[in-house]
């Protein structure tokens, strides 16, 4: 590659490693400036595709997110002025950026660092990005589609490949989300205190499900998509250093942490899955079990008690101290899942409360708790439910049921990787 050449791909691998990383930054503090959170966002676009040219050309600047909150400003400037001409908005952005009459044109001036230095607003305007990305009136798909773009920084492609859906549909959803946003004049602020619990929740569902995603697919032909759930540890890493002292908040990235910290053992050589009692625990990434307990124990110290998010890292704290499956301590296990399913009732507590049962050494109880979630019509249409009990008969052995069990398992299941370890269970077992 030619010395140019060269130049170019490190200016285009800046542009990507800055707008991962402060992505959210520049959408927030552009926010605050416009007082419009579509419009930011489109501005902070735009100053990307200025990066992509200039940078690769001219080489990255001193202060390269300063350098697009800059350009983004100097967008919005050209905006209303050609709306209407040096009308207040105007004059109070271009009073603040000290240029007056300057255009976008040019590279974005080193005085813009000054920009980025107020770590507390900062922090208020990253907060209410993702207050903002999660509103409730935002569906469940619109708000991880936009949450994963302003906060997590992926492209459009990037979210649609990690959701198996057509990059249109990203699209469409992330432009219907902002026309949602504007609509409803929702404002871009963190919320008041009396609002901002329930606003939370919205804020923490979407990083978990996300994470949920990619810790393990829902479909396609690989068990995780690791960079996906990565992007949820580093979302509630920032919530977890804006918020420090929500409990849940703290209860959240503990579990993700703790999660995480087994992926580097869940699957083998060519990628199969190895389940638990298969894993090698040397392989466990002890650094994130570290930053997952301490996370927890100030969960801990901030509530008054765990909540669903801190009982389930509770959990997962039980997974991580154990050395084996079998030296696990599973009554404990079952006693916070009796917790959860108090505070959190919902069928999959209940599966996950039946193998811990089971794992306790009562597979009987257990399948009686899966029996009636069958009988409830739990989880239609989903492999778990026929797995666990496919599982449970085995291990009772009832062959010929589990054998069913597992049969319609597979038929449910969307990702091959865990289809596969399905058929091998079965195929494992007596002819019928």
């Amino acid at each position: 590659m030619s010395r140019a050449g060269a130049t170019a791909a490190e200016g285009r691998r800046a542009v990507e490693a800055v707008w991962r990383i402060e992505s959210a930054r520049i959408v927030g503090g552009l926010s605050r400036y416009t007082g419009d959170f579509a419009l930011a966002e489109d501005l902070a676009q735009e100053a990307l595709a200025e990066a992509l040219v200039t940078w690769p050309r001219e080489g990255v600047p001193r202060n390269p997110a300063a350098w697009l909150l800059t350009v983004g400003r100097r967008r919005a400037i050209d905006g209303f002025r050609r709306r209407a001409a040096l009308d207040d908005r105007y004059a109070a952005l271009a009073r603040d950026l000290g240029e007056g009459g300057a255009t976008s044109g040019g590279p974005a001036p080193e005085a813009g660092d000054d920009l980025l230095r107020d770590p507390d607003q900062i922090d208020d305007d990253v907060l209410a990005l993702a207050f903002t990305a999660c509103h409730p009136v935002l569906s469940r798909e619109a708000r991880v589609a936009l949450t994963l773009r302003v906060i997590g920084g992926l492209t459009s492609d990037e979210i649609a490949r990690a959701f198996l859906v057509p990059t249109a549909t990203v699209q469409a959803r992330i432009t219907r989300a902002k026309k949602t946003l504007a609509a409803a004049r929702v404002p871009f602020e963190v919320p008041p205190p009396e609002e901002r619990r329930e606003r939370l929740g919205s804020v923490l569902s979407v990083v978990y499900v996300t994470f949920t995603e990619g810790s393990t697919a829902s479909s396609g032909d690989e068990l995780m998509r690791v960079d996906l759930a990565r992007e949820a540890v580093r979302m509630a890493r920032i919530l977890a250093r804006l918020l420090p002292g929500e409990a849940e908040v703290l209860g959240l990235l503990a579990l993700l942490e703790l999660t995480a910290a087994r992926f580097p053992a869940r699957t083998g050589p060519d990628g199969e899955p190895v389940l638990l009692e298969q894993q090698d625990r040397r392989r466990w990434d002890r650094a994130a079990i570290r930053r997952g307990r301490a996370a927890l124990a100030r969960a801990e110290r901030v509530g008054h008690g765990l909540g669903a998010y801190g009982l389930q890292a509770a959990i997962a704290e039980c997974h991580a101290v154990a050395p084996s499956v079998e030296a696990t301590d599973w009554e404990r296990v079952v006693i916070i899942y009796d917790a959860l399913g108090r505070l959190a009732p919902s069928p999959v507590v209940d599966l996950n409360r039946a193998v811990a049962v089971s794992m306790a050494g009562r597979p009987e109880a257990a399948l009686r708790i899966v029996d009636a979630l069958v009988a409830a019509g739990a989880l239609p249409g989903s492999h778990l439910l026929p797995g666990v009990r496919g599982e449970l008969l085995t291990r009772l052995g009832r062959t010929s049921a589990a054998r069913e069990a597992l049969t319609r398992a597979i038929a449910l299941c969307g990702n091959a990787a865990e289809r596969g370890v399905l058929e091998r269970k079965r195929d494992a077992l007596d002819p019928a």
